[in-house]
């Protein structure tokens, strides 16, 4: 594991500056992934996101002179984009067809509590004191109440099967990033997160073909607008930034952009679909920052 940067290391204010990102960005990509689910199958719609991702990126990268992962690293990089996006992102995208965004949100925000529990199974753990656990407690009590009417009054059928995907997301995310951050290797992070995507999204597409979701493929300027988006901003932009504070940031501290994400998406909806900002929204958005907060200092 590299050497954790001090308070004065100009990589640890760019690594909470990445970490920023991921929170507002990925906080976003939520209504995203709805709105393209209206046309686009949801395996195909992952694939085309990290495999159009991951050329973009490795293309910018060549012509910047940037050296790519050599293909010994590659069965790790395989690995790592497999548990990540395929499972990670797969999974929610999945998920979204049959599960409100809100409920969506307070479920992946139970990774923070995968990751942590990942961590205490792997060499070297990072510690988890009282104050942390407390913090990460506090978060998602904040969480809870913040989507507390979808989450008591749940609809459709496939709410047990949405619920379920999302925390294999969750798992997945959890172990990927873990063993990311402990791979020891000298490789630009913005080319191996490339290089993860291209792997992801190549699993994702497999599985999308076997599943005959390319009969059903089709594009519209409002899927195709977010499609694009989620591209550009949620995995060339936030993805990236993702793996480059992981490598800076406790695992904790990281995991944390799943409390925000929620809080971002409902900001995101008062604003753009014209809902109600209520007392409780507020409450809830200051617990969160309380959580956060907690872990922080911890």
């Amino acid at each position: 594991m590299s050497a954790r940067p001090t308070p004065a290391d100009p990589a640890l204010r760019r690594a909470y500056a990445a970490w920023i990102v991921v929170c507002l960005v990925w906080g976003t990509t939520y209504l995203a992934i709805r709105i393209a689910l209206e046309t686009v199958p949801p395996m195909l719609m992952a694939a085309i996101r990290w495999i159009a991702a991951g050329t973009l990126l490795l293309g910018f990268l060549k012509l910047r002179g940037v050296a790519i992962p050599t293909s010994g690293s590659w069965p790790a990089l395989a690995l790592i984009g497999i548990l990540m996006t395929s499972f990670g992102n797969g999974a929610v995208v999945w998920a979204e067809q049959s599960i409100p965004s809100g409920l969506t949100a307070l479920l992946v925000a139970a990774v923070p509590f995968w990751m942590v529990g990942v961590e205490r199974l792997m060499p070297r753990p990072e510690p988890l004191t009282p104050q942390r656990l407390v913090g990460l407690l506090v978060g998602f009590t904040g969480i809870v109440l913040l989507v507390w009417p979808e989450l008591a009054h749940p609809t459709g059928p496939g709410v047990i099967a949405g619920a379920a995907a999302t925390q294999l997301a969750c798992v997945g995310w959890a172990i990927g990033s873990s063993y990311s951050r402990r791979r020891q290797s000298g490789e630009n992070v913005i080319a191996a997160a490339a290089v993860q995507m291209l792997f992801g999204g190549a699993a994702l597409l497999v599985v999308g073909l076997l599943a005959g979701e390319w009969s059903s493929l089709a594009f519209n300027l409002r899927t195709g607008t977010a499609l694009a988006y989620l591209v550009l901003a949620g995995s060339i932009a936030a993805f990236s930034a993702y793996l480059y504070a992981l490598k800076h940031l406790p695992v904790a501290t990281v995991s944390l952009y799943a409390y925000v994400n929620p809080v971002i998406a409902v900001i995101l909806g008062t604003l753009t679909l014209g809902e109600p900002f209520s007392p409780r929204l507020a409450i809830a958005g200051a617990i969160v920052l309380l959580g956060m907060v907690l872990v922080r200092r911890a």
